[in-house]
């Protein structure tokens, strides 16, 4: 992993010794004490963050270093400051004096300062301590000491909010909404820097300041706002900048305290009535008779309104452009998050939110800018009585069908769903027809998604999607494959019928095939569950079997599945469970031919094959003409052996009177015949060409099976007793042509005697291969009239009293 010089290095910083590591913190003490530190400082600093980095146990530096460097964070080189930074954060925590230094020169602080400061916050308290300095340092006036460090305190703050919200007070809400009232709405409006209007008699008493611009080149006509440009900026509107950054995660803050401290300071309450309050809020001219907080949230509404304004003039710069956009989200956030605390400024945002989407509905280069629009809706738009249809079928209709291939879209929309699951289903449950567009992001794109579906999908199966999302998952990787022609053909011309090109796209393009893929691109379920072509589907795509984006998509089929059937068996009846069973039987053979990929589904399909007849035994009953169909057809024994020998398996289990009182002698004699007829085939003449010899453990299962069956029909053990005989003459003439290994052939005939032996007592045959459900069960520990719960007892007072 490390170069053989690096490992050099570190090698030798681990094995230093006590006393060459003393000398070395002397050496380095002498050289910060130097007026101006030179290269060999920030060598010798880089090689003690080694040290210290790669040794197991933090180490403890002696105070006169940890003072030197406490003193370097503040040092006007970056670069020092990064190193100091470094080294501090790789030792013990500082003692409170260092600490103490840096929050009482407040204005010393600095983005690696601060870091250093709630890394080594011991507790909740240290961090209530620094979240009161900061607090006071914002009250203190210009001409109390630099007013640089103002820069670093707002995102210091929000660090800390974001690590605890619980430090904040009352008091301290209405200190810093004061302020952010003061910066976002009352910063200078012209330039900073000395800008000037130029001209022949410029000079020091002539120069003018400039207004501010919007992004289209005009003079800015309205408060300052961080699309306002300038050559540069004064200190006001740097913190209106910073306290824009910061003011959706404030406004939240502020509702926690307020929801968990339902009382108010005297002096923040209003003195009019609480209903001429909600009154006056409406009104921006007399926003000033409002307590701190709903003040702040009047100019973050009137802030927000007058960025989705300026997001209207055409930037001159495309990186303008792009800043319009993220302006755009945080604006909708922050009206979103205003309206859900104060409910009554839905009617007032609601029609600018509204123009918005209407103006950027048609453009999907604004996507990542509707999704906020799209939960504001989700929000708020049944207060506002707005039908959000038109919003649904975009966000989940144009938007995975034609941007699927755009990876933070997929991210934001699938995190859109999961952190709003619980609202769409009760606002928007008409979200769930789109399953097949959603699944576009999965197939595109499976290893950076997965998660999300994983978390996704149970909320997803209902009784009216279960059957189509089957057949869906199992196509995930035809689908995948689907979406890469769709771009290649957009992308590359079309070929020649006599050049070298890929079948699947020739394939894709004609228009006779074209219903099998459009099927596969739907975008809303109700289409069918699946369709009748299958095996030509397969066979056109049967190149793309390699490509990684599609072996990759196959790889995360057979967790989804898993998800899938643990949550079906929640909500489904007996019919669909049903049904579900003769899905897995005709798909089991209708796969994509992706190496191993037809073996884990039938994995899969084997494992809750039995969970569904356990849990519902009757259905073995119901479906018994599909699953003996299924169970007679010899070439199942070799190309679906897994699938083969579970159904076989749940026949002789659960076809008996004990597990469905409708089971009738007939049924029992016709599924035995059914499959004594297989296995006389399979154990009388060699495999088919091209295939290999049976399993073991299939021809087992059908022994066993057929043991069963006949001991709840006793007319049919002397047919099963012949074939046992049968086997074990053959076996001792030798070799076989259905088994080619000799220890399996042994492990076969040995079961067949034991299963022989079993039968030759009907009634013992009977209770040891269908035992009933209290010895299958069995409830010894908790059966008092048992001598075992007394043993049991008896033992542990034995072993208390010892």
């Amino acid at each position: 992993m490390y170069s053989h010089g690096s490992e050099s290095l570190i090698k030798q910083a681990r094995e230093i010794q006590e006393s060459e590591l003393q000398k070395f913190y002397s050496r380095l003490v002498k050289l910060l004490q130097v007026k101006e530190l030179g290269h060999e400082t920030q060598d010798s600093l880089q090689r003690l963050h080694l040290i210290l980095s790669t040794n197991k146990y933090a180490r403890t530096l002696p105070p006169d270093l940890q003072k030197r460097l406490m003193l370097l964070l503040s040092s006007p080189s970056e670069q020092l400051q990064v190193l100091s930074y470094a080294v501090l954060r790789e030792t013990l925590p500082s003692s409170g004096e260092e600490l103490n230094t840096i929050q009482e020169n407040i204005s010393q602080l600095n983005t690696h300062a601060a870091a250093l400061l709630i890394s080594q916050a011991g507790s909740r308290a240290d961090l209530s301590n620094l979240c009161a300095q900061l607090i006071r340092g914002l009250e203190a006036r210009p001409s109390e000491g630099p007013s640089r460090s103002l820069m670093f305190t707002l995102p210091v703050l929000k660090s800390i909010l974001s690590l605890s919200p619980d430090c904040l007070t009352e008091e301290h809400v209405t200190t810093v909404s004061k302020k952010l009232v003061d910066w976002l709405r009352y910063a200078s409006i012209v330039q900073g820097g000395g800008a000037s209007s130029g001209g022949f008699f410029t000079g020091p008493r002539s120069r003018q300041p400039l207004p501010t611009a919007e992004l289209d080149g005009s003079v800015s006509g309205d408060f300052f706002t961080v699309l306002c440009v300038g050559q540069g900026f004064t200190e006001d509107q740097w913190m209106n900048v910073y306290s824009f950054s910061m003011l959706r995660d404030w406004l939240l803050s502020c509702h926690s305290v307020s929801s968990g401290n339902s009382t108010m300071d005297a002096d923040d309450r209003s003195e009019v009535d609480g209903s001429v309050v909600s009154m006056v809020s409406a009104t921006s001219s007399s926003s000033r008779l409002l307590p701190p907080k709903e003040r702040l949230r009047e100019k973050a509404f009137q802030y927000s309104q007058r960025l989705i304004e300026q997001c209207d003039r055409k930037a001159q710069k495309k990186a303008d452009t792009e800043l319009q956009k993220a302006c755009m989200v945080e604006a909708v956030c922050i009206l979103d998050c205003v309206c859900t605390e104060d409910p009554s400024m839905v009617f007032r945002a609601f029609p600018s939110v509204k123009a918005l989407f209407g103006r950027l509905s048609l453009d999907l280069s604004f996507a990542r800018v509707l999704l906020p629009i799209a939960q504001f809706y989700l929000h708020h738009g049944e207060m506002a009585a707005v039908d959000c249809e038109s919003v649904w079928k975009l966000v989940f209709g144009r938007f995975p069908a034609e941007l699927f291939n755009d990876p933070f879209l997929a991210h934001e929309l699938l995190r859109f769903l999961r952190q709003n699951l619980e609202s769409l289903k009760l606002r928007a449950p008409e979200f769930i027809r789109f399953l097949p567009n959603l699944l576009k992001f999965l197939a595109w794109d499976s290893t950076a998604v997965v998660d999300d579906f994983v978390d996704l999908l149970p909320s997803l199966v209902t009784e009216g999607t279960a059957v189509e999302m089957l057949h869906t998952l199992l196509d995930l990787p035809c689908l995948s494959a689907t979406l890469v022609l769709q771009l290649r053909s957009m992308s590359l011309p079309i070929s020649e019928p006599s050049s070298r090109g890929l079948l699947s796209l020739d394939a894709f393009r004609n228009p006779s095939f074209r219903g099998l893929f459009l099927f596969l691109l739907r975008v809303e379920t109700g289409s069918g569950h699946t369709i009748d072509r299958l095996s030509t589907l397969h066979d056109l795509l049967a190149e793309a079997a390699d490509w990684p984006r599609v072996v990759r998509c196959a790889q995360t089929v057979p967790v989804l599945l898993h998800i899938y059937f643990n949550t079906v068996v929640t909500v489904a009846d007996e019919k669909l469970l049903a049904h579900l069973v003769l899905v897995m039987l005709e798909r089991s053979s209708l796969l994509l031919a992706i190496p191993k990929y037809s073996t884990e589904i039938h994995r899969v399909f084997s494992c809750h094959l039995l969970r569904l007849c356990k849990l519902r035994p009757s259905l073995v009953v119901d479906q018994s003409h599909e699953l003996l169909e299924f169970a007679g057809t010899t070439a199942n024994v070799y190309s679906r052996k897994e699938v083969y020998t579970h159904v076989v398996w749940v026949l002789g289990e659960y076809l008996s009177v004990s597990s469905d009182s409708r089971c009738s002698v007939t049924l029992i004699t016709s599924c035995f015949e059914t499959l004594e007829a297989v296995l006389f085939e399979i154990t009388s003449s060699a495999p088919p060409p091209d295939t290999v010899c049976p399993a073991p453990k299939v021809i087992t299962t059908l022994m066993s099976a057929l043991a069963k069956l006949a001991s709840r029909s006793h007319d049919l053990i002397p047919r099963v007793s012949l074939f046992f005989s049968k086997l074990r003459t053959a076996a001792r003439g030798g070799s076989v042509a259905w088994c080619s290994d000799e220890d399996d052939l042994v492990a076969i005939v040995t079961r067949g005697e034991e299963l022989w032996s079993l039968l030759k007592a009907p009634g013992v045959a009977q209770s040891v291969l269908t035992p009933p459900p209290h010895v299958i069960t069995p409830r010894w520990h908790r059966d008092t009239n048992l001598a075992v719960p007394l043993q049991l007892r008896l033992l542990t007072r034995l072993t208390q009293s010892k």
